[in-house]
């Protein structure tokens, strides 16, 4: 049997061609590497195996841009690549060096990106020592600026970092597991988008309603806390029935792609640690 040339040219091409539809990958470096880290960087999210990317760094002074009260003078050291996909491809994150990103999980880095308005992208993320990861979050925001042209309501971005601070508080003082609060802040995103209350009474009154179905008791104080998270999420333009659809597929991603790692301990460890970091680190770096 005799194949044209050209059908193997194009399907041993076809994984590198560049998409002249979305764009090049988009690396975004933390601004304090040294340059034998930026090499590591490099060679950790395969940089040279693309024909062609568009490379940026991500500093202190991006930190402040996207999220209140944070440092410019943070260090930053996480990176990222970013390639933007078709509508409906989702989120598929994965951390390419996962010991040295020590708090921020793969499920973290989709959560608030889904929060801040981000959709359909496949997202690496590495760093050549042992960090938090969270600058690389940041660099996500700018990459994805960059890349799309549009502008991310830094509203959204604030607020998808006060949410993990609230969960910190509560997941530390009501001594709950990550996924019952996680189950609490999606059954309140819900009945936000299907009752659409227009009163912060009405938010205290879905917030008191979640808590009893799910068992939860809270202290006045916590409770407090949620109500004022949960009037501030339902003012923003927000489409919260999509984002729990897309949290969802993200979620069977997640558990096809991990398997047995969802049921280590060792694995929720780390989230607990995030969790309960949180606070502390959010005035250093960037929140």
């Amino acid at each position: 049997m005799i194949v044209p040339t050209n059908v193997f040219a194009a399907a041993n091409n076809s994984q590198n061609a560049i998409n002249e539809k979305l764009g090049v990958p988009i690396v975004v470096y933390g601004a304090n590497l040294s340059e034998d880290e930026k090499a590591l960087v490099k060679e950790a999210l395969q940089v040279d195996k693309d024909p062609e990317v568009d490379e940026i760094t991500v500093s202190g002074e991006d930190l402040v841009k996207y999220i209140s009260d944070s440092n410019p003078s943070s260090r930053m050291y996480s990176s990222a690549k970013i390639t933007r996909e078709d509508e409906g491809k989702g989120l598929v994150i994965s951390i390419v060096t996962p010991d040295n990103i020590t708090e921020v999980t793969s499920e973290m880095y989709a959560n608030a990106m889904l929060t801040a308005g981000i959709e359909d992208a496949t997202v690496e993320i590495a760093a050549p020592k042992p960090v938090t990861g969270h600058s690389a979050l940041v660099g996500i925001y700018k990459a994805y600026e960059v890349k799309t042209g549009e502008t991310l309501d830094t509203e959204r971005t604030d607020v998808a970092n006060d949410e993990l601070s609230v969960a910190t508080e509560i997941a530390e003082n009501a001594n709950i597991s990550d996924e019952k609060i996680a189950e609490l802040l999606t059954g309140i995103k819900q009945q936000i988008a299907e009752l659409n209350p227009t009163t912060k009474e009405e938010v205290e009154q879905i917030v008191k309603d979640q808590l009893a179905a799910l068992n939860i008791e809270l202290s006045e104080q916590d409770r407090q806390l949620l109500v004022d998270l949960m009037d501030r999420i339902s003012k923003l333009d927000i489409d919260f029935s999509k984002l729990s659809d897309q949290l969802s597929d993200l979620t069977t991603k997640f558990e096809e792609k991990f398997g047995e790692l969802m049921q280590d301990e060792g694995f929720w460890d780390g989230v607990k640690n995030f969790f309960n970091n949180l606070i502390d680190t959010v005035s250093s770096w960037f929140k």
